[in-house]
């Protein structure tokens, strides 16, 4: 009977949390017992919906209880929202309640996002390297200095783009640059041309100023680009020169052959003069005196070749 009533007692306070309607109550937040037994059967944490109603209300917000269970229902953080309008409002930042949930439920810290709207970040980006048009490669580091754009925040982008843009930016002002040494005297001239440029369009942030950190001299690259050049022009006038060489190899041989013909033309020619003679003198038309003759004058042409060759030899 005891177990009986105790468990009655219990439920009955589970359901109807009298003791949080009456903190509620004593804060100066209106929500009724019904309410809260109806939160419990929509699996609604009532301590959650009165704790935040009481800080609200005691920061001067005016919320609803239906609010923040439509809120709560839809899976979002009811306290990191009450948070965040807090903080705004202490802040005189203008944060609306649906705008802050749907940030929330967008999944984006609001609260952190309502602390950076106060206390800008700075971002560091990576080593950018940019060439100018002296051919000089410069690689530089940049400090942005950044809050959130509240309104922004749902559909913006986020840091990555920030960086991306900004090292864009860099880059095309050092390439535009006519000598290395010019950015390097006036390295706050980049940050006037990036920070001109508008680079926060779009995003979930507000650009306060890009500060460049340090500019180091990197490779001198339209000297590598030169000697690349020449290597590969090297390369195209050794093979012109190769395919030359080979052509007047191939032309030598050719006329090697020519000749080596030729002279096996003449020694068949010559093979036939012994045939030729022998015809004649079986035809009539070549005597013996003639055959003589034709002799005598062989040899005398021969005996002449070969003083020749003595003489050129002692000369040499």
């Amino acid at each position: 009977m005891i177990l009986g009533i105790l468990l009655v007692v219990f439920l009955f306070l589970y359901f109807i949390p009298v003791g949080l309607w009456f903190t509620a109550i004593v804060s100066g937040v209106r929500v009724s017992i019904i309410q809260l037994f109806l939160m419990r059967i929509r699996k609604v944490p009532p301590s959650l919906i009165v704790n935040a109603l009481i800080n609200s209300t005691k920061a001067g917000l005016k919320l609803t209880s239906n609010e923040l269970e439509t809120h709560y229902l839809a899976g979002g953080n009811v306290n990191n929202v009450i948070r965040a309008l807090i903080s705004a409002d202490k802040a005189n930042i203008p944060l609306e309640f649906k705008m802050a949930t749907a940030i929330d439920l967008a999944g984006r810290d609001v609260s952190d996002a309502v602390q950076l709207s106060v206390n800008p970040r700075v971002i560091n980006t990576p080593p950018v390297a940019a060439v100018a048009k002296d051919g000089i490669q410069l690689v530089a580091k940049a400090r942005v200095t950044v809050r959130a754009n509240i309104h922004q925040l749902v559909g913006g982008a986020g840091e990555d783009t920030i960086l991306a843009r900004v090292g864009e930016g860099i880059v095309t002002t050092i390439g535009s640059a006519d000598a290395h040494t010019d950015v390097l005297e006036n390295p706050d001239s980049i940050s006037r041309v990036v920070l001109s440029k508008g680079l926060d369009a779009g995003t979930a942030f507000e650009i306060l100023s890009i500060d460049i950190a340090d500019i180091d001299i990197g490779k001198n690259i339209g000297a590598e680009l030169q000697t690349d050049q020449a290597e590969a022009d090297l390369k195209v006038a050794n093979a012109k020169a190769e395919e030359r060489r080979a052509q007047a190899v191939a032309a030598e041989q050719e006329n090697k052959a020519k000749a080596q013909d030729a002279k096996a033309k003449v020694i068949l020619a010559e093979a036939e003069i012994p045939m030729a003679i022998a015809e004649a003198f079986r035809n009539g038309n070549l005597g013996v005196m003639d055959y003589y003759k034709l002799q005598n004058i062989q040899a005398d042409t021969d005996m002449r070749g070969s003083i020749g060759k003595t003489e050129n030899k002692k000369k040499k």
